[in-house]
């Protein structure tokens, strides 16, 4: 039997393993059908007959690659035309770091950039204009920590997850008026992958974090009205900070006035 009364459907991305496979069950036990996408259809198919028998809500599967633009294409046309979707998770992406000096070579970049930014931005903007007009509907979006300081992990993952954070923004602003709950949440970035001395010295050994913690808090904070969410982020001034010194700034985007650092003598 279900959960809770039903509140529409939710399409996961990345939905078959972790983050994603956490969110499923969370959002099925809250009252939401789903549509699940992963690109592993075995995996995929017999996670979808799990969810269904535990929370006997409907649960649909849509095998894909997101980084495979014919395959984005049939989940925009999903959500584009299926007014039941009320709650997306953009979670779809891989892992892009590169150590040292070395580089990614451009097919991995470029799959890391369609997964991680190009599909987030499609799948947002196919619902975000149908959420506003219904006057409700949620859109999560799953960065990193790295989004903060991208320079310490190298590749395109912390410059993925800095847009991804910069376009949940711009989407909070342009439709949280309209009704449209948005969010973006910043898991930790492993320890390995961390270069220089915040590899070394943050004292948080090789722990793997608690997924269901990260997406419990993550939809707690969501139901606060919570726009950008660090579960593992113990001390919160230190954002709040962060914010304060980023709103200052924002006032003087478009200034023309020469600062005086820069006037010639």
């Amino acid at each position: 039997m279900p959960f809770a009364r039903h509140k529409g459907t939710a399409l996961i991305t990345g939905a078959s393993l972790g983050i994603g496979a956490v969110y499923a069950k969370r959002l099925a036990r809250a009252g939401y059908d789903l549509i699940l996408v992963a690109r592993q259809a075995d995996r995929l198919r017999t996670f979808a007959t799990l969810l269904t028998n535990e929370s006997g809500r409907s649960v649909e599967m849509i095998a894909a690659d997101l980084s495979n633009p014919a395959d984005l294409v049939t989940v925009v046309n999903t959500l584009a035309m299926d007014a039941s979707v009320t709650f997306l998770v953009n979670n779809a992406g891989i892992g892009s770091f590169a150590p040292g000096t070395r580089l990614l070579d451009a097919h991995e970049a470029e799959q890391s950039i369609a997964l991680s930014v190009i599909a987030t931005i499609r799948l947002a903007y196919a619902v975000a204009p149908g959420f506003a007009a219904r006057g409700r509907g949620t859109i999560v979006n799953i960065s990193s920590m790295a989004a903060i300081a991208p320079e310490y992990v190298g590749g395109v993952h912390g410059a993925n997850g800095a847009f991804v954070l910069a376009l949940t923004r711009s989407l909070h602003h342009q439709f949280s008026r309209d009704g449209v709950r948005v969010q973006v949440v910043l898991p930790p970035v492993p320890t390995a992958r961390l270069q220089g001395p915040l590899g070394k010295s943050n004292g948080q050994g090789q722990r793997n974090i608690d997924i269901e913690y990260l997406v419990d808090a993550a939809l707690s904070s969501l139901d606060q009205g919570e726009l950008v969410t660090m579960p593992y982020l113990p001390d919160t001034t230190l954002w709040t900070s962060y914010e304060h010194a980023r709103d200052a700034i924002a006032t003087r985007l478009s200034c023309v006035t020469p600062a005086r650092r820069r006037r010639p003598r």
